[in-house]
């Protein structure tokens, strides 16, 4: 057990999660999160948040039709979505061809609990409650001190968020990774 799960023991591992995911979880049919669209003004206020620009790195976990992945390559970042289903990945793909973006935005199909988030200065997130709380432990270990995480709608069950605004109806959490105040940490539970 990492230094995180000790600190908190409602962060789950990977074991539990695995258990709760069940015996087809990663596999193309499978989702963790059904596709929802994110509106064109919350994915810019996500990636405000981010202080997403020019060579940011950034990660979509559930990229869906890419949008996220396509306005930050827009302002000049290295951002890559990662999603089960490979028909959005296809889509996704046209989309920043389309948007001539596709040097900077990639695409992967595969199960976001396999992605490689250690290189990721910015983790994007429009899943569920249930699925953020999958994730909290491994963006607590693979992501490296400053890395901003924002999710649309769902906040992280033990994490305070540095920031959270209202959009509308759409809710926007902001968690920075690291040990100064308002970082991904576990919450106060007193």
């Amino acid at each position: 057990m990492d230094e995180a799960e000790d600190a908190n023991p409602a962060v789950l591992s990977p074991a539990q999660i695995a258990a709760e995911r069940g015996p087809f979880a990663g596999m193309q049919g499978h989702l963790d999160a059904p596709y929802r669209e994110t509106p064109p003004a919350v994915v810019e206020r996500m990636l405000d948040l981010a202080q997403v620009g020019a060579g940011t790195r950034l990660i979509d976990l559930g990229c869906g039709d890419g949008r996220i992945v396509i306005a930050a390559a827009r302002r000049g970042a290295v951002a890559h979505g990662i999603d089960i289903d490979p028909a959005w990945v296809a889509e996704a793909q046209s989309s920043a061809q389309g948007a001539g973006v596709a040097a900077r935005a990639t695409f992967a199909q595969g199960d976001m609990f396999a992605a490689a988030l250690g290189e990721a200065e910015v983790v994007t997130l429009f899943l569920l409650g249930h699925v953020n709380r999958w994730l909290e432990g491994k963006l607590q270990r693979e992501l490296p001190p400053g890395a901003r995480v924002v999710s649309h709608q769902y906040g992280m069950p033990n994490w305070q968020p540095a920031a959270t605004e209202q959009i509308g109806q759409a809710t926007l959490y902001l968690w920075i990774k690291g040990d100064e105040p308002g970082s991904a940490r576990p919450a106060d539970r007193n």
